[in-house]
């Protein structure tokens, strides 16, 4: 017999993707919010709950992308506060890396080499792609790896709730690049780490970005069953 398909869910799975063009259309405070509740529910060890979250809009949402685009076009160099890629690659990760990378640039017509449009595009990330909300999260920074892993279980159940209500998002980790911008626009304490942005809001069909969309390795790629 065939497996039994929960169709709404593995629809909402199956078709998130990273959206990188925006409408202006603005995105209800309450619907965020629901989001976000859902989200909640998502398993942490001891139900400690490490995520912490800001939602801006509007004129905060500018400064702190005007903020975050000057540091960028200025050279500032990126502090991140964690390690997010390995410091040597190696394979397959470095295809994967460079196949999901060359993808993008060449749907947007940048040329390889081409730095002046490769830190243009990148400093879209400034700008949140043109996404009207935007959440940034954080964590205590005494918490353990598993609270990591926790919080990826929490970042997920919010791209999929809101691929369900009809909202697109992209989680950006180059939003932890300057985590003392952040942390000063937004009031959050030393003690906490910057952890990603997400960038939210309804998606632009015919933004180029969003015509591309890299591939994803089969089961077999990464399942070992042991009998």
């Amino acid at each position: 017999m065939p497996l039994a398909c929960p169709d709404p869910v593995e629809h909402a799975v199956r078709s998130r993707k990273s959206v990188r063009g925006f409408l202006p259309r603005p995105v209800p405070l309450e619907l965020v919010e629901r989001i976000l509740s859902v989200a909640a529910y998502a398993p942490s060890g001891s139900n400690i709950q490490p995520w912490k979250a800001h939602l801006l809009t509007g004129a905060n949402r500018d400064a702190l992308s005007a903020a975050l685009t000057r540091a960028h076009y200025e050279g500032t160099p990126a502090e991140r506060e964690y390690d997010y890629y390995p410091t040597t690659w190696r394979s397959p990760y470095q295809e994967r890396r460079r196949a999901t990378g060359w993808g993008l640039y060449s749907t947007l017509g940048i040329a390889k080499g081409d730095r002046a449009a490769s830190s243009h595009q990148h400093a879209r990330n400034y700008a949140f792609f043109g996404a009207p909300c935007v959440l940034l999260f954080t964590i205590d920074d005494d918490l353990g790896k598993g609270s990591w892993l926790d919080y990826g279980m929490f970042l997920q159940s919010i791209m999929v709730v809101a691929t369900a209500h009809g909202l697109a998002t992209c989680p950006q980790a180059a939003l932890a690049n300057y985590p003392d911008i952040v942390k000063r626009h937004l009031n959050i304490p030393a003690s906490e780490v910057v952890v990603c942005g997400m960038s939210m809001g309804y998606e632009d069909p015919d933004a180029p970005a969003n015509q591309f969309r890299p591939s994803r390795i089969g089961v077999t790629d990464f399942l070992t069953i042991h009998k």
